[in-house]
């Protein structure tokens, strides 16, 4: 990229060089996840994408598995209580997550059968579903021609295309373009790079540190011909946990999951010394309907 130059105005490489060798890596090193094999489903690929958000594969793996084998269809988690589903999310963070993909099941039983619809405009609809995830089930799931930009995609393109070591911290409108832009034509092929690219960036483009020599497209990545250039840009947002509200929320809900009856207040207590910060994460649960708030200061996970 030139002096003058910007993202929005480079030139873009031929596809053609970053489709075939990323394409090719992505037969070799593929990893073998569960949300990948035929079996799957949509709905199994649906489930893995509300998991995987802000989440680790291996944090998600056996909560993944639990979850099918207890849920197979929309319909069987759209039969119970939202408070089940919360329960079974586990640990695996971001709860709102979990009522989230709740409500997108009862919505798929009621308008569309039980089955999960292939259509973006239909995904998009449904509740709980953005347009990064509408995309992603509709090219994973039914090899649909969609421009699927997770952070791993943005970092990889940010890179190897803009010369840039990171993207921004928010998905831009030149991103999309781009990312439109290097869609391949067929749509089973744009459906296959969607994943290829995504997992180039979790395993070799990483955040923690590029892997240029397993790079496929080393040779021509914008990033690495400029000399590796820091980054300029805005901050990079880390993630703190510890002391958090985040970390009091998720002590309070451990205490609601394992129980099997309505929880008192004291109990709720007991969890964190700091008694404003506490009663700030416990109101925030209830008002995200992650607790349901009874008579006699009493609660538990939502039953309805």
């Amino acid at each position: 990229m030139t002096a003058t130059e910007t993202p929005e105005t480079a030139p873009l490489p031929p596809a053609e060089r970053l489709h075939a060798p990323v394409l090719a890596w992505f037969d070799q090193h593929a990893r073998d996840l569960p949300w990948r094999r035929p079996e799957a489903g949509a709905w199994g690929v649906m489930v893995s994408e509300f998991m995987l958000q802000q989440t680790p594969v291996n944090r998600v793996l056996p909560v993944y598995e639990q979850w099918l084998a207890r849920w197979p269809r929309p319909a069987a988690l759209a039969a119970e209580a939202p408070g089940e589903a919360v329960r079974a999310w586990g640990r695996l963070g971001y709860p709102r997550r979990a009522l989230r993909l709740h409500g997108a099941a009862i919505a798929i039983t009621e308008r569309h059968g039980g089955d999960v619809p292939s259509d973006h405009a239909q995904l998009l609809a449904l509740p709980g579903i953005g347009e990064y995830t509408a995309a992603a089930v509709a090219s994973f799931a039914y090899g649909r021609r969609h421009p699927v930009l997770d952070t791993n995609v943005r970092r990889v393109f940010a890179r190897a295309v803009t010369g840039v070591q990171y993207p921004p911290n928010a998905t831009t409108a030149a991103e999309r373009r781009l990312a439109r832009a290097l869609l391949p034509d067929d749509e089973a092929t744009a459906a296959r790079w969607a994943a290829a690219s995504m997992e180039l960036g979790a395993l070799v483009c990483t955040a923690r540190g590029e892997d240029c020599a397993r790079c496929p497209i080393a040779r021509a990545c914008a990033w690495r011909l400029a000399g590796k250039p820091a980054h300029d840009g805005p901050p990079r947002r880390g993630q703190t946990y510890a002391g958090t509200d985040r970390q009091v929320r998720g002590k309070l809900l451990a205490v609601l999951r394992e129980a099997t009856a309505p929880v008192p207040q004291a109990a709720l207590d007991a969890v964190w010394h700091d008694a404003v910060q506490r009663a700030r994460a416990l109101d925030g649960l209830v008002s995200d309907g992650l607790v349901e708030p009874l008579d006699d200061g009493l609660y538990r996970l939502p039953s309805a």
